[in-house]
């Protein structure tokens, strides 16, 4: 529970509407179940891990930015709500297309917060707690990188014999030259 928390807090406003949004949603589909039931949960349960990562700061980048997939994922959410308008009681279809504006508007003031480069700069926002390094042993420090290898040039003993490899070397008899 103290995980959420402290995930809602790292998230923005707008973050936290879509993430309520997302979480109404997939509440609103309680009752008789079928694919765009499992469809809205997965859904709901993309835009939450999508506001999760960021509030972990996890950096990658979607294309259009994260506020306008919000909004899409609300206008598919509302496409499938229609789709199955007639086969659920009213009352339950209003709440859950009431979630998907909920989400679409959620995305579009996200999109105008942050236009498509949805990258934050690293001074922007917040500054988000960061997590301190356990102990580290000997073998976990960072190490330095070794300096480059004196290059030395090959002098043959007198009378030694190079070979490429792959050959193997016999010792010759004292005889045989």
């Amino acid at each position: 529970m103290a995980e959420l928390v402290r995930t809602l807090r790292l998230l923005g406003f707008e973050q936290r509407v879509a993430a309520v949004g997302a979480v109404l949603l997939a509440v609103s589909t309680f009752g008789p179940f079928s694919f765009v039931e499992v469809a809205e949960v997965l859904v709901a349960v993309g835009v939450l891990a999508l506001l999760r990562a960021r509030a972990l700061g996890k950096r990658f980048h979607l294309p259009f930015g994260d506020g306008t997939v919000i909004a899409a994922a609300g206008a598919w959410a509302a496409v499938l709500i229609v789709v199955r308008l007639f086969d659920r009681p009213l009352g339950q279809n209003l709440l859950a297309l009431v979630c998907a504006s909920i989400l679409v508007l959620a995305g579009v003031r996200e999109r105008a917060k942050r236009p498509a480069d949805d990258l934050p700069p690293e001074s922007s926002g917040p500054p988000r707690p960061r997590r301190r390094p356990a102990a580290t042993s000997a073998a976990q420090a960072p190490t330095e990188p070794l300096p480059p290898p004196e290059f030395k040039r090959y002098k043959p003993e007198p009378g030694e014999q190079l070979r490429l490899g792959g050959e193997e070397s016999k010792p010759q008899p004292p005889g045989d030259a």
